[in-house]
């Protein structure tokens, strides 16, 4: 079934009332009133670009994506290319034009890392079949060196000198770090106005490594006016990073229609991103208790950062029978050292609203402690709070329904 049905079929089921979501909630599982409710729009979330600092009013109203019967480059059969990575790489020499190329994947199976750098003209990226037919896969750890990483991206040299992505396969094979960390990517985006639809991208690492941290993400989109629909993004930590790759500048995504799948902070990012009609769906197979769904990590003084409308949060049968999930948790980003720092460390702000919430999830503590910092979970309650209090956290619910809606 589409995902905007099993929304609509899950909102309309008998006893998913939200009576239960009064402002203002607890310190725990604070709730927002009507009034505080009304600017978390899509319209307010994608109205500002340009820098946190001096953020300029340009609204961004992204439609449906669109396909073509004659896309400009066709992967996988009867196509030109064999590889993903091969039609990006001549879609960026063939942009000078700078209107938007449109690359038709086919059904099968593509294993690798596909890399889209900045400077590529507005790419449209789209399966010719269902979502589960059009398979982007690849097995990545971010406890790799980059040594290794390297050696495992770029076997036989479809990374080389003078290619469109080599800049960005060289900013992680050259670290100094211990590990490669976020560019454990299976696709990584660094250009704007990318739209991606119908496809499947998933980091198989999955269960094949133990409890402990293996960030093993499917996608990583850094540029603004990302566009994201009808797709499925599977691994279990980090699956989603909706990021920003400049940390001073306002990066927005739009997700819809799409299925996002892992066990710990699996859709996370700086970026000001509204996800509609999509699912998340935690899982328990590698991490049996406490995992966690979103963890942005919003600019302090930012007041948009991640919005939910219109979306359903389910678990797996092992969840609802020991109820333990969270909605998410703040990315204290950078504070390991400091701990956090009130207006200079990142401040997580999301609001889930109008969504489902299945069982699984821990009714009276559904937001973790930070990330980083472990910072406890608090929120205002007074009469008078301020929403972006950045002695406080930025997660909260607004007329939601399901059974982890409900308040023991």
């Amino acid at each position: 079934m589409k995902i905007a049905l099993l929304v609509a079929a899950a909102l309309a089921l008998p006893g998913t009332a939200h009576a239960a979501q009064t402002a203002p909630g607890t310190a725990s599982r604070p709730v927002l009133s009507a009034a505080e409710a009304a600017p978390f729009t899509p319209a307010n979330y994608f109205r500002w670009s340009g820098t946190y600092a001096a953020p300029t009013e340009a609204p961004w109203h992204p439609r449906p994506v669109t396909t073509r019967r004659r896309p400009d480059f066709v992967v996988g059969s009867g196509g030109r290319y064999t590889t993903v990575q091969q039609a990006v790489n001549a879609a960026f020499a063939d942009g000078h034009a700078r209107h938007r190329r449109y690359i038709e994947i086919r059904p099968g199976t593509y294993t690798g890392t596909v890399f889209i750098p900045a400077g590529s003209p507005p790419l449209t990226l789209y399966g010719a079949g269902r979502p589960e037919d059009v398979r982007l896969e690849y097995t990545l750890d971010a406890t790799a060196t980059p040594a290794a990483w390297a050696a495992q991206v770029n076997p036989s040299g479809q990374y080389a000198e003078g290619d469109p992505a080599w800049a960005m396969f060289q900013s992680c094979a050259g670290r100094t770090t211990p590990t490669v960390g976020l560019c454990a990517t299976v696709v990584w985006a660094q250009s704007p106005d990318l739209q991606l639809r119908g496809m499947t991208i998933t980091n198989t690492l999955l269960d094949t490594v133990d409890r402990g941290t293996h960030q093993a993400l499917a996608l990583r989109t850094d540029a603004d006016r990302t566009q994201l629909e009808r797709m499925r993004l599977v691994s279990r930590q980090d699956t989603f990073l909706a990021n920003a790759d400049d940390p001073d500048r306002i990066a927005r995504v739009s997700v819809r229609d799409t299925y996002v799948e892992g066990d710990t902070d699996f859709v996370f990012g700086r970026a000001a991103a509204v996800f509609e009609r999509s699912r998340f769906h935690l899982v328990s197979t590698r991490k049996p208790s406490g995992g966690v769904i979103f963890a942005p990590n919003t600019a302090p003084a930012f007041p948009y950062g991640f919005l939910v409308r219109h979306c359903l949060l389910t678990t797996d049968a092992a969840y609802q029978a020991a109820p333990t999930g969270h909605f998410g948790r703040s990315w204290d980003q950078g504070a390991s050292t400091t701990g956090y720092l009130p207006g200079t460390t990142p401040n997580g702000q999301l609001v889930i609203r109008d969504s489902y919430l299945g069982p699984g999830f821990d009714t009276a503590k559904p937001w973790s402690p930070a990330a980083t910092t472990s910072r406890p979970f608090t929120a205002r309650t007074d009469a008078d709070r301020d929403l972006n209090d950045p002695n406080h956290n930025r997660l909260w619910e607004y007329r939601n329904h399901g059974e982890s809606a409900r308040t023991p």
